[in-house]
């Protein structure tokens, strides 16, 4: 009785070393989700023009799902980004949106990135992710217009 005893102790205890070890083995790999650009998606052209609209749709959209973040005039400055302290772009400033093709935005919008979770490409339909496109370059356009107000001189 006792070498039973014995027996179903050292193997329920060599049980639970070898699970300790494998928690911690899958616990050490932390894998990357997020997805990866490929020049493909860079080089994709947006084949949705710029309507009315279409920018109605996609404000509508960022009011939902972006400018908690974004803030809803695009200058990065939303609640949640304040209060998780990020960083996030200025979409109103023309320079920082030159730098990045309508592909990237698509894919960035599509699959998100970094803190982004997620992204809309599971939830809504291409039409209005290329919109989303559409309305951030509108920021930038928008931006540039009001910094060239505030630069010209009233007379």
């Amino acid at each position: 009785m006792r070498r039973t005893v014995l027996a179903l102790s050292t193997i329920l205890l060599a049980s639970f070393g070898i699970l300790s070890a494998k928690q911690a083995a899958t616990q050490e790999k932390p894998s990357s989700t997020e997805p990866t650009m490929t020049p493909e998606d860079v080089a994709k052209k947006n084949p949705v023009a710029a309507t009315p609209e279409g920018l109605a749709e996609a404000r509508k959209l960022f009011g939902y799902h972006c400018a908690m973040c974004h803030n809803k005039d695009g200058d990065g400055k939303g609640e949640l980004a304040t209060e998780m302290k990020l960083e996030l772009h200025d979409w109103r400033d023309g320079s920082t949106l030159e730098k990045m093709t309508d592909g990237e935005l698509f894919f960035i919008i599509s699959n998100g990135k970094g803190k982004m979770l997620g992204g809309e490409g599971d939830r809504t339909p291409e039409k209005i992710r290329w919109n989303l496109v559409n309305l951030v370059r509108a920021f930038g356009k928008k931006g540039a217009a009001d910094k060239t107000k505030a630069a010209t001189p009233s007379s």
